[in-house]
């Protein structure tokens, strides 16, 4: 991400309608999926300034990763030290490590986003979830994000395509940002028009400055979204998110796995897990034999 994007997003992150708005919105399909988890391990992968590390930090243990260095030591200083310089392709944790897995605008900028969720996919557990948050219609692609690193906006069906090829089960997709997504349309044309001419160049949609209570009222209009049904799909939106889900292992994989018939999800859950042709003990015979 180049240099003026980095600098509005440490001054605007707090006070801005669109980061304020965002983080209702996903919060809340999070916290919808996520009820009744006792303390999941989460991972914001990308977390850049750390945004989301505080209402994440409210539902479990969270770990960040972020390339940046001035980024993870922006993290540090609000106080998310569990923070590892570490790139989407390539994410240092063992096998089955986290519940939850978030990217929050961070897949569009990654160059090969396949890679990316296969990765998540490894170091989820089976039954665990991922969310992602991304900037949607390909034909919204303008220099804000060429500015900001994006290599890609996303298509609904090529996002639900990345999802399955990934091997996740699609839980819920929608649009986001959709109540002002007919103000945000027509601007971004009309700025696309303007720089085909050669002007306009090197800003983000974060350079219109606006009065606290312009940010303030917009943010309101975004939260709403919120409040309106989490597991509504809006048809449209200037952003998409989307939650997946890694399948559960099936008894042969997990013998395959363990080499006990026992596997560790069925450990921890307290299930006896039978494996034709072999002969498993009880769990409660297991633990006699322990004493």
């Amino acid at each position: 991400m180049k240099a003026l994007a980095y600098r509005q997003l440490l001054e605007l992150e707090a006070e801005h309608w669109w980061f304020r708005g965002r983080r209702a919105v996903c919060m809340a399909l999070i916290e919808d999926v996520l009820a009744g988890t006792d303390a999941p391990r989460i991972l914001d992968v990308g977390a850049g300034s750390g945004g989301f590390l505080a209402p994440l930090a409210r539902l479990g243990t969270v770990t960040h990763t972020e390339w940046d260095p001035a980024m993870l030591a922006a993290c540090r200083e609000r106080g998310f030290a569990r923070g590892v310089r570490a790139g989407g392709e390539a994410l240092p944790f063992a096998d089955a490590s986290f519940d939850l897995v978030t990217l929050f605008d961070v897949l569009e900028h990654i160059e090969r986003d396949a890679a990316a969720l296969a990765e998540v996919s490894r170091v989820l557990r089976p039954g665990g979830h991922v969310f992602v948050h991304v900037p949607a219609h390909p034909w919204l692609y303008a220099e804000n994000d060429r500015v900001s690193g994006h290599h890609r906006r996303y298509a609904r069906p090529a996002l639900r395509k990345l999802f399955t090829g990934a091997g996740f089960e699609l839980g819920h997709d929608t649009h986001t940002n959709v109540a002002l997504f007919g103000v945000i349309a027509p601007l971004v044309l009309g700025l696309k028009a303007v720089e085909r001419v050669g002007l306009a160049r090197g800003h983000t949609n974060l350079s219109l400055r606006l009065p606290r209570r312009v940010h303030d009222a917009l943010a309101a209009v975004f939260r709403a979204e919120s409040r309106l049904g989490q597991r509504r799909r809006w048809p449209l939106g200037h952003s998409l998110a989307a939650l997946g889900r890694k399948p559960l292992e099936s008894p042969a994989r997990l013998l395959e796995r363990d080499g006990n018939g026992v596997g560790e999800v069925g450990r921890r859950a307290g299930v006896e897990i039978a494996v034709p042709g072999l002969e498993v003990p009880s769990l409660a015979s297991h633990h006699r034999h322990r004493r």
